[in-house]
């Protein structure tokens, strides 16, 4: 959504594919895409929605359109999920993912960006993590379907010339935000004074990274004078991690809030810490991202009260 509009904005037109499933709020993902025809008429700006899944033949409909650029931002989400329903990712980021190379190459397309994830680095990867280590060790099946996207990059690279941008994400936060991740779930604890599970006891960190560092970073990668003739990954973060407690005192500093918190052990397929290193990112685009996290903060809640008004709660 945020990087579709960051297109109009830009002056692209834009082409959107979603297949709506429910694996969170359906009325949210109606929203957002309300929200982008809403932004693109004021533009003046051409966006098109098709509602359809990767696995589909939806890209027989769209392969008479020239595209300067794709960026694949689908997947099944969620690391512990993924404990639940592997299925569902080898479908998604798998088969998908490969429908989406496919069209890539018939099209020759020589800008394509795709959405990996910084899980794919373990427990075992050393800080700040770097694109140069072995990612040999995912410690859950959505680590590792990610990891298999830039595997599959590579070899189109290698046997066909599909050049790409892997992006490894680092807990992204913002407006708009998944209902299931961190932020959302202790954003409307606090407004509904619910109490939030804390696993690990708190001794968890995480490179929060707000939603407009991330777009920024994809837009300016999409436009680059010379996109890399190779296949290549990146991180995208914050380069600063933070403290679990320290995320969640400012939700309640932002909020007004005293959050109720249950202290769990770790789940599986979670790591300690979260911090990239954004060195390779500068060096491509100059990336230093911009929005501290107590700004991000108080954006995010107050697109929340303004969001989640009585007549949507």
């Amino acid at each position: 959504m945020h990087t579709s509009i960051r297109f109009l904005r830009e002056g692209w037109e834009v082409i959107g594919l979603d297949n709506f499933n429910d694996y969170y709020s359906v009325d949210l993902k109606r929203d957002r895409i309300t929200e982008v025809y809403s932004i693109a008429k004021n533009l003046g700006k051409e966006f098109k929605l098709l509602e359809a899944d990767l696995n589909s033949g939806v890209w027989e409909k769209i392969e008479t359109l020239d595209f300067d650029v794709v960026v694949h931002l689908a997947a099944q989400a969620g690391v512990r999920y993924s404990l639940i329903n592997p299925q569902a990712y080898l479908e998604s980021n798998i088969l998908g993912f490969q429908r989406v190379l496919d069209f890539v190459d018939k099209k020759r397309i020589s800008r394509f960006l795709y959405a990996s994830s910084s899980s794919v680095y373990g427990k075992n990867s050393r800080q700040p993590f770097d694109e140069s280590q072995p990612c040999d060790e995912p410690e859950s099946y959505y680590a590792a379907t990610k990891r298999s996207n830039e595997l599959m990059a590579y070899s189109y690279y290698k046997t066909k010339g599909v050049a790409s941008i892997g992006l490894r994400f680092f807990t992204v936060y913002g407006p708009w935000g998944r209902p299931d991740m961190a932020p959302m779930l202790f954003l409307s604890a606090a407004f509904e004074n619910k109490a939030i599970k804390v696993f690990n006891h708190g001794n968890q960190s995480r490179d929060f990274t707000f939603i407009d560092d991330i777009v920024t970073g994809i837009y300016r990668l999409s436009v680059i004078s010379t996109f890399p003739a190779s296949a290549i990954v990146c991180n995208i973060g914050n380069g600063s991690p933070v403290s679990l407690m320290e995320f969640i005192r400012l939700i309640e500093k932002e909020s007004k809030t005293s959050l109720k918190k249950e202290m769990l052990p770790e789940q599986t397929g979670d790591v300690a810490i979260t911090f990239a290193s954004t060195e390779k990112l500068k060096k491509l685009i100059n990336y230093y991202p911009k929005v501290k996290l107590e700004e991000g903060i108080s954006i995010f809640v107050q697109w929340y009260k303004d969001f989640y008004t009585p007549t949507k709660s």
